[in-house]
């Protein structure tokens, strides 16, 4: 089996608040490997987002070690590590954070601003159009976020985490604010993604959510306490047709 894109070994994190030590992650050892789709879970205080920020390269580890693509994250200064991370990862959060007075397509250009070597402007316009075709939203590259439905604005966040061309796509609660049809879709999304070739690692507390990834990884108390693959996966799409079945049933009716 080829090298695992993501490396933790006995990864500690611990944070002091005043003389009160707080072990949010002990002793986590876990391997991510390319085309993998993955499910963080844990109930709040289980230390998942903190382990996700660690694998984002947003936090270091107290103690033990990170491999990211085989390098050791914390070997590297600032603008080395920055450089790493935005050639090898993507990131989606809850909240949109998008800019509201600012169009979809250049809410998603944001990030390549910021690229190493830089992106012409043609690149850049071109490269924003192809994610949000990817993600469905090339018809609305010129609405604002307030024109936008909750499930669009996710996925022009979605299509500003692809447009530098990440190995590793990393979401937190990605559908923590959307309702259930909606949260079906942008996870048919990603799957979607995942199965042109891109690792997904997902943080969520609901078991429902996590029922469409590949692998299920559950915290307690900053610890792994198991690691399974998922046999029953659901499939978005299924699911998809079958919502639009009842619905064309009921207009019907």
């Amino acid at each position: 089996m080829s090298t695992p894109v993501i490396q933790l070994r006995e990864l500690d994190r611990t944070y002091k608040t005043g003389e009160v030590e707080v072990k949010a992650v002990r002793g986590v050892t876990l391997d991510i490997h390319r085309g993998e789709f993955v499910a963080i879970m844990g109930s709040s205080g289980s230390g998942k987002s903190t382990l996700m920020n660690t694998i984002g390269c947003l936090d270091q580890p107290t103690s033990g070690t990170y491999l990211l693509d085989g390098v050791a994250v914390a070997d590297l200064d600032r603008k080395q590590l920055a450089k790493l991370r935005n050639k090898k990862l993507g990131f989606v959060f809850q909240s949109f954070n998008l800019l509201s007075r600012t169009s979809a397509q250049e809410n998603v250009e944001l990030p390549l601003f910021y690229s190493h070597p830089l992106v012409t402007l043609g690149d850049r316009h071109n490269r924003a159009g192809q994610a949000l075709e990817k993600v469905g939203l090339g018809q609305r590259r010129d609405h604002l976020p307030s024109q936008l439905s909750g499930g669009q604005q996710q996925r022009v966040a979605i299509a500003r985490a692809l447009v530098s061309r990440p190995e590793v796509l990393l979401a937190d609660e990605p559908t923590g604010n959307l309702d259930t049809r909606t949260s079906i879709e942008i996870m048919g999304l990603f799957q979607e993604l995942n199965e042109s070739g891109i690792t997904l690692v997902m943080v969520t507390h609901e078991l429902d959510i996590a029922a469409y990834c590949k692998r299920i990884v559950v915290m307690r108390d900053g610890q792994v306490i198991s690691d399974t693959l998922n046999k029953t996966r659901r499939l978005a799409r299924d699911e998809i047709a079958v919502l639009n079945q009842a619905e064309e049933k009921a207009k019907l009716a």
